[in-house]
C-alpha cells in the first residue's frame, strides 16, 4: 500500500489527543495494556512478559511497511511519549478496498470519550485518505461496551460467528459489525460508556 508509506507515517491529531506511529520506546506502555486482565478480557491478544511484546512492535511495524495495516498509538499531545491506547487497521485488501478495525485503552482512560474521538479520526482517514469501502470489526458477544461504541459511530450488526475463535482453551462467538464508506453517521465522536 504505497499511499500509506509514500509521505511517512500520517499522524492524526483529533480534538483532544495524537495519534502517532508506535515505535519501540513504546513497549513498556503496549505492554502495560495488553498485559492488564481488564483489557484483555475483550481482547484477542495478550502477552505474559515485556520480552514477549516485542512481536507485537514487531507486528505494528511490519503490517505497516508490507501496506496490510495501520496502527496508531494514542497520546495526549502535551505528553507524546506516553500511550494511553491504541487503534489501527489489519488486514487491508486493496483489491477490495476493505480493513477490519481494532483498538485497546488502559482501563484509567476508559469512559472519556477517547475510543469514540480517536477510532472516528482512524474511520475518516481510512474512508477518506485510503479510499476504503468497508470497514470491518469482531466483538466478544458480553463486550456490550465496544458494541455500543460501533454502533454509535454508524456501525451494522451483520451477526455472530459461531466458536470463531479460541481463547485460553474456550470457543468464542463474535459479533461481526461493519461500516460502509456510503453509511450515514449520526452519532460520530459521542462519549465512551
Amino acid at each position: 500500500m504505497d499511499l500509506l508509506t509514500q509521505s511517512g507515517f500520517p499522524e492524526i491529531r483529533t480534538a483532544r489527543f495524537l495519534m502517532r506511529r508506535i515505535v519501540q520506546a513504546d513497549i513498556n506502555l503496549v505492554f502495560a495494556g495488553l498485559s492488564d486482565p481488564l483489557v484483555i478480557a475483550h481482547y484477542g491478544v495478550s502477552y505474559d512478559t515485556l520480552e514477549a511484546t516485542q512481536v507485537q512492535i514487531d507486528w505494528f511495524n511490519q503490517i505497516y511497511v508490507s501496506g496490510t495495516g495501520i496502527w496508531w498509538g494514542v497520546c495526549d499531545p502535551l505528553d507524546p511519549f506516553k500511550l494511553i491506547g491504541a487503534v489501527g487497521l489489519n488486514d487491508m485488501c486493496r483489491t477490495h478496498e476493505r480493513a477490519e478495525i481494532g483498538y485497546w485503552l488502559l482501563p484509567a482512560h476508559w469512559g472519556c470519550g477517547v475510543a469514540s474521538e480517536c477510532v472516528a479520526s482512524m474511520l475518516a482517514f481510512a474512508f477518506g485518505t485510503l479510499g476504503l469501502y468497508r470497514i470491518g470489526a469482531e466483538v466478544d458477544l458480553d463486550n456490550s461496551n465496544s458494541s455500543r461504541l460501533l454502533e454509535r459511530l454508524g456501525f451494522h450488526f451483520e451477526g455472530v460467528r459461531r466458536g470463531y475463535e479460541l481463547k485460553c482453551g474456550a470457543r468464542l462467538d463474535l459479533k461481526c459489525y461493519s461500516r460502509l464508506s456510503r453509511d450515514p453517521v449520526t452519532h460520530e465522536g459521542s462519549r465512551d460508556s
